[in-house]
């Protein structure tokens, strides 16, 4: 049964909303391919996709974190895949949700990021995502963004 945390964002004075959730999901990513897990960055259009492309580039500073886009990469992939639709291998341990619904593979997936935007709209999206996981009857966790390190699996 999957594992679904919810990180909650606090927005910041210099960012958007959905470029704080990027940076954070570039965070999460490093956290999991440091640990050896292969992750799915699943993004809600192409053009999303393409920005955690460049951003994965620049975030972390310290650090190279092997991403590729579909159709970009060696054959069995890199260790953290950018997205915005199913992937046509399913070979990954964690996937991070930017999308605003839950993903139609969750069940699939060992251990699942989403998060709480610090706007309204955000928030009320979570929610709904949250009911739909608690539906399906994953193990939910909330915590602060602070907390990355604190993650059950990680």
């Amino acid at each position: 049964m999957p594992n679904v945390t919810f990180f909650l964002l606090a927005q910041r004075n210099d960012a958007t909303a959905e470029s704080t959730q990027e940076a954070f999901a570039c965070e999460v990513a490093t956290h999991y391919y440091r640990q050896k897990q292969r992750v799915l960055i699943l993004c809600a259009s192409q053009k999303q996709a393409e920005r955690m492309d460049e951003l994965l580039w620049q975030l972390p500073v310290d650090a190279f974190v092997p991403h590729n886009l579909p159709g970009e990469g060696p054959e069995s992939g890199t260790p953290v895949e950018i997205n915005w639709q199913k992937p046509d291998r399913l070979n990954r341990q964690v996937c991070i949700n930017l999308q605003q619904d839950m993903p139609a593979f969750a069940a699939q997936i060992r251990t699942l990021i989403d998060f709480v935007p610090a706007d309204d709209n955000g928030k009320q999206q979570a929610r709904e995502r949250y009911k739909h996981y608690r539906a399906a009857g994953f193990s939910l966790d909330t915590r602060p963004a602070e907390n990355l390190n604190e993650t059950p699996n990680g």
